[in-house]
């Protein structure tokens, strides 16, 4: 499925396409400067165990000597406390040195530990895999990608920060990302049309169902650090109800790609193979398939939110002080239960949508034989 491909992929994309990261920015506080470099560790000392203060939960710490790599500070050797990551001799990090204005003190601490060549490793095997097994539809597809996601960091992020409304950023980019990103991998063709009318207009249902659901449940679409980070970055100035509708649509897209082309695909050969079949015959065997691939890609969509949701799953098995039921009402729980629902139900309605469209637009292949020019869909 094409959205399985997107993590590894995104991570190339991201490299090549986005502007170069600045590795220095200036702290909330006027008088606080932090700065991030590359450093490496030459020694690891005094490792420890510790139980948190207040806590039964043990932390290990350790006192490590690094020589920074590059920036200001290139060349120097420094000592300090690591209670974060635990590295060890020879490894790579980035350092985040905090100077306060108001003492004249340094504070060394690890940021994340040097993880860009694992990212350009295994973005090139992807790679070499699509091209090895994919072909030319591979490398459409990932010309596809590409697009998404310049549009998505050079229009949908720009737009937002910009002051313009996150709800319509998010549907205009959406649409297209689906305009685009379908041509650009099968192809100017009646069945990619009718892909791309079913997923418009699954988008705009589902895009209303997500809205209403958002205000009706009062999520604020603070849910985590990053947004409430954000919220002080910008001056308040972002709607982050709006930002999460942005981040259900966005997130809907993958999965509306495989459902709509399969059908669009099915409608084809079906017209094809059978001269004899009415539109409404021809509608009613692309749904029996269509069931079939629901079946499948809501469990798969299902599946896919709970792994990324395992700690909030382990938060609410662990939890003795508090109901279930309170726990699944918490914000938290309840952005994560709306974004499987609304993606769930989109999946579902782009089935009849787009098999109702391409039983239309394609009834004019009706007995052509097998298509020498269909779209490259692999399920």
């Amino acid at each position: 499925m094409k959205s399985s491909s997107i993590l590894p992929a995104l991570a190339l994309c991201i490299l090549f396409t986005c502007p170069a990261i600045t590795f220095a920015e200036e702290a909330t506080s006027t008088q606080e400067t932090v700065t991030f470099s590359k450093a490496k560790v030459l020694e690891v000392t005094n490792e420890q165990t510790a139980i948190i203060p207040g806590t039964d939960t043990p932390s290990q710490s350790q006192t490590l000597k690094v020589e920074v790599l590059d920036g200001a500070e290139k060349g120097n050797i420094l000592t300090f406390d690591n209670d974060y990551i635990q590295l060890e001799r020879g490894d790579v990090f980035y350092l985040r040195h905090l100077t306060s204005q108001r003492d004249a003190t340094d504070i060394y601490t690890v940021s994340d530990p040097y993880r860009l060549d694992v990212l350009i490793g295994l973005a090139l095997i992807f790679l070499l895999l699509i091209l090895v097994f994919g072909g030319l539809p591979g490398v459409r597809g990932i010309a596809s990608l590409a697009g998404s996601i310049v549009l998505i960091f050079w229009l949908l992020l720009p737009s937002i920060l910009q002051g313009f409304s996150p709800i319509l950023s998010a549907i205009g980019v959406s649409s297209l990302i689906i305009v685009v990103g379908s041509y650009i991998t099968h192809g100017f063709n009646k069945t990619t049309s009718a892909a791309v009318l079913g997923m418009l207009a699954t988008v705009v249902i589902t895009g209303l169902a997500a809205f209403y659901v958002v205000h009706v449940a009062n999520l604020s679409g603070y849910t985590s650090e990053e947004s409430v980070y954000l919220n002080f970055n910008t001056n308040g100035s972002i709607d982050m109800m709006g930002l999460l509708f942005g981040g259900i649509m966005i997130g809907l897209l993958g999965i509306l790609y495989d459902i709509a082309i399969g059908q669009a695909v099915a409608v084809e050969e079906l017209f094809r193979a059978g001269a004899h079949m009415t539109r409404r015959q021809v509608y009613q065997r692309a749904i029996r398939i269509g069931k079939e691939h629901i079946g499948a890609l809501v469990n798969t969509l299902a599946i896919a939110y709970v792994g990324a949701a395992l700690p909030l799953l382990l938060l609410m098995v662990s939890s003795t002080d508090t109901g279930v039921l309170f726990i699944l009402n918490n914000e938290l729980f309840a952005t994560e239960i709306v974004r499987i629902l609304i993606g769930s139900i989109g999946l579902i309605l782009a089935v009849p949508i787009t098999t109702i469209i391409a039983s239309y637009l394609l009834a004019t292949l009706q007995g052509k034989g097998s298509s020498k020019e269909t779209c490259t869909h692999i399920h």
